[in-house]
């Protein structure tokens, strides 16, 4: 490792206004990096990726406009993006909602779907609450007949659709851009959401909305709303928007634990950002398909679905009308075809009412260190170092990770007694652990070895402490 590369660190920032001038054939252009493991400083298009200076997950780097290596369109996911120029303006930032106090007390009710083509009743949650009617969640009970029994056979694609597009809408968002030369770029995006309480909590994905300073949303009746930003989460890729509206028609859960490989689904979203209630079919082809994109790991449900860009958020349903998913990526390739993605809604449903109760997802790991994986000759040559592996890239002020004694440019050996190589090693041991828990971290630093006892704390965003305040 180079004496210098501390100081390399922090210089790093001042130095990647000047890096995309350098020669293609030899050097990292900090922006349009295409090499499987170069780390650009804004648009690299790598798995390991780095935004300069800004995180996008608790333990690693991904880029702003990041390209996962394993084929998937967009990024990975199927959010649809253009850009065209237009004069500068002020970016208005949207900030996520104060922390919202969930108070609900639900009465059962049976409401009666209507257009199915045949006399089927839901069970749903009573939209009433003690607090005024402000629903935050609804839930899925057995589904009924006209006689009261339990519905057994499974609904045509038609009468699905029927039962649910309404519950979906389409998605359009601005945000701005810097290029080269320091020029500001509209960038315009479109993806899909669905709808989760007839008061207007609508979930999504978290690409979908990201860097957006304004978000549109509209229903399958023609009516568009501005909507805000409840909570986020780059790690599961979710988001809940809230629109102010009423007497909205929402999805309802299905129970994951009873899919079943084979079974036939459906999927409604907005394709192409211009297609909005377009609806395709298919069957999961696998429920548990282990998928890495832009850095995180995540478990997917696996359909042939037709997905398309602009699905991105959308609601996978399953032959009883209920939300099984949320549809957030596709494999794209000469050679593929009907290879969707969407995200388990066992999985969603807990980081939805965490997002919608506290404005983030509670109980998530803080290292206090941002780390980058170098892998190969040009990306080493870069930051001047002669070992590839997992750097510490900055330690953040006042954390525990900097009272343990942790620095820039440290590289770190193992953890736990396991080895570290790569990020995905680093993600999974972290993965496993709780906050609370102390990790024994071997790393070197100037050729010598030093092992140091690290804290796990929860990670809570600033704009949570700022409301908090």
């Amino acid at each position: 490792m180079s004496d210098d590369f501390e100081k390399f660190f922090e210089n790093l920032k001042n130095r990647q206004s000047n890096s995309d001038q350098q020669n293609a054939d030899g050097d990292l252009s900090a922006g349009q990096s295409q090499s499987n493991s170069g780390f650009s400083s804004g648009h690299s298009q790598s798995n390991s990726s780095f935004s300069s200076g800004q995180s996008q997950s608790n333990s690693g780097f991904s880029s702003g406009h990041s390209q996962s290596n394993s084929g998937f369109s967009s990024g990975g996911y199927t959010g649809y993006t253009n850009a065209y120029q237009k004069p500068k303006k002020e970016k208005k930032g949207i900030r996520p909602a104060a922390v919202i106090a969930i108070c609900v007390i639900l009465s059962l009710c049976l409401g009666i779907a209507g257009g199915l083509g045949g006399n089927y009743l839901y069970g749903i949650i009573n939209p009433s609450a003690a607090n005024g009617g402000n629903v935050v969640m609804y839930k899925t009970i057995a589904l009924k007949d006209q006689s009261g029994d339990d519905v057994t056979e499974p609904l045509t694609v038609g009468e699905i659709a029927d039962a649910t597009k309404d519950s979906v809408v389409e998605i359009t968002t601005e945000g701005v851009t810097t290029g080269n030369f320091m020029m500001q770029y509209v960038t315009e995006g479109a993806g899909s959401g669905v709808i989760l309480s007839q008061d207007g909590y609508i979930v999504t994905n978290n690409h979908v909305i990201s860097d957006a300073t304004s978000i549109s949303v509209r229903t399958t009746d023609g009516t568009s709303y501005q909507a805000k930003i409840v909570g986020s989460d780059e790690k599961t890729d979710l988001a809940v928007l809230k629109i102010d509206a009423e007497n909205l028609s929402f999805a309802t859960f299905g129970d994951f634990g009873t899919c079943k490989v084979g079974d036939t689904v459906v999927a409604i979203g907005n394709p192409l950002g211009q297609l909005g209630g377009t609806v395709t079919d298919g069957i999961i082809s696998a429920l548990d398909r282990e998928i890495t994109i832009d850095g995180n790991i995540m478990t997917l449900i696996q359909t042939n679905t037709a997905i398309n860009p602009g699905n991105s958020g959308g609601g996978l349903f399953n032959t009883s009308g209920q939300l099984i998913g949320i549809v957030n990526a596709k494999s794209a390739g000469e050679d593929v075809e009907g290879l969707g993605f969407a995200i388990p809604i066992s999985i969603a449903q807990p980081v939805i009412e965490d997002l919608i109760e506290h404005g983030y997802v509670t109980g998530r790991i803080e290292t206090g260190i941002e780390v980058i994986e170098i892998s190969d000759f040009q990306t080493a040559m870069y930051y001047r170092v002669n070992t590839a592996g997992l750097y510490v890239y900055s330690v953040e002020n006042d954390s525990k990770a900097a009272d343990a004694g942790f620095k820039p440019g440290d590289l770190i050996k193992s953890i736990d007694g396991q080895e570290i190589e790569t990020q995905e090693d680093y993600d999974k041991i972290i993965d496993s652990h709780t906050v609370g828990d102390t990790l024994e971290v071997v790393v070197e630093r100037a050729g010598s070895e030093h092992t140091l006892t690290l804290e796990l704390t929860e990670y809570t965003p600033i704009s949570a402490n700022a409301n908090a305040a």
